[in-house]
């Protein structure tokens, strides 16, 4: 592998983010709250990186990636409840007790054929990326396969998301309705322990965020990645040459859905809970704002949106001298973004990147010399 794809792959900004991010659990010492809120900052610009590769790099803007985040959630809070001690009825399978509240008198309580696969935590990651990218692929083959696009796209995932939320809501006796899953165990590794409040998790969630990063940079960076770009550019003409766009478009959907439902098991491990707010629609609405800010055509812009808007947000609404403006303070942030720097934040890094290494001409070819009479045009 020469130099030049390396350098691609690994550009320098990402190599400067990773050491940032990686640098933060040093430079925060032992405040382990504000360590976990990162951590979960982080798993949020995961999902915006995952906007960023299938709308702004293959065209496809979906509002439905909360529905995916909130699968991933769910598969991964399915297991470690049944890992959790509060799961241990004494019965032959653990039951989780939100199952013991909703039985009838009289009727034995049973675990659910739903979730007994979840019994092993590794069955919860592999569910929670499979899940995700399984529904995806079908329902991009009815939206893309059906010549569906625009902003009918942004519609019919938008409509996915709530009908998931009702789903979730609705099943009390499976999902624990508007309470969720709660009382979860801690993610382990062999003997290894995740406690959420420690940087351990933090590492752990970073980790796999520049993993996703830099996977993401190197496929765009190949022939199925390039194809994903002259989609978004003009998809009509990728058609021309003879390429399946609906079959690229699905691969793109699906390799952003998994990513999606990776973040949310990440977030449970962080946050140790799951529940239907995990995919409201307006959660789903402010990744992709989130994406848009950081500039949805840059992987890295993305994600940097993801993280600091968060961070933002939580540094003004706890400030006494915002507290009462700070949502205020942040939609007119949207609002000047959105008018003056439509590619987001990324746009103005270029533009003052631009800027600094702008070419300076010598005063000496600032002086513009008088034609000669005898040349001159009468």
């Amino acid at each position: 592998m020469g130099k030049a794809i390396l350098w691609r792959i690994f550009p320098v900004p990402h190599l400067i983010f990773g050491f940032l991010i990686l640098l933060v659990p040093l430079v925060m010492g032992d405040d382990v709250f504000w360590l976990n809120r990162l951590a979960t900052y982080l798993v949020y610009g995961m999902v915006a990186l995952s906007i960023s590769l299938c709308w702004g790099n293959s065209g496809i803007l979906s509002l439905g990636q909360g529905g995916f985040f909130g699968l991933g959630a769910y598969a991964m809070a399915m297991s470690l409840k049944l890992l959790s001690p509060a799961s241990d009825q004494g019965s032959g399978l653990p039951i989780p007790d939100f199952i013991f509240w909703n039985v009838p008198p009289g009727q034995e309580p049973t675990l659910p054929w739903l979730w007994i696969p979840f019994q092993s935590q590794w069955f919860g990651v592999f569910a929670a990326i499979a899940v995700p990218a399984i529904l995806a692929a079908i329902l991009g083959w009815f939206i893309f396969s059906g010549g569906v696009t625009g902003v009918f796209v942004s519609i019919i995932t938008l409509s996915s998301v709530v009908i998931l939320n009702l789903i979730l809501v609705d099943q009390q006796a499976i999902t624990n309705g508007f309470n969720g899953l709660t009382d979860l165990a801690f993610f382990q590794v062999g003997s290894f322990t995740f406690d959420p409040f420690s940087r351990s998790v933090y590492f752990l969630v970073a980790g796999v965020l520049l993993a996703c990063l830099f996977a993401s940079n190197a496929l765009l960076n190949t022939r199925m990645g390039l194809i994903f770009r002259a989609i978004q550019a003009d998809e009509r003409r990728v058609s021309y040459f003879k390429y399946d766009v609906s079959l690229y478009k699905i691969a793109a959907y699906v390799i952003a859905s998994a990513m999606a439902g990776l973040a949310g098991a990440l977030y449970v491990i962080c946050a140790e809970f799951a529940n239907p707010t995990l995919t409201e629609l307006s959660l789903s609405i402010s990744f992709v704002i989130w994406s848009a800010v950081g500039g949805r055509t840059s992987l890295l812009g993305s994600t940097l949106g993801g993280i600091s808007i968060n961070l933002t947000q939580s540094l003004l609404s706890e400030n006494e001298l915002f507290l009462n403006i700070w949502q205020l303070i942040i939609g007119l942030l949207f609002i000047v973004i959105v008018l003056f720097l439509p590619n987001g934040l990324t746009d103005l890094v270029h533009k003052i990147w631009s800027l600094i290494r702008r070419p300076r001409v010598p005063a000496t070819q600032l002086i513009v010399k008088r034609p000669d009479k005898a040349h001159s045009l009468p």
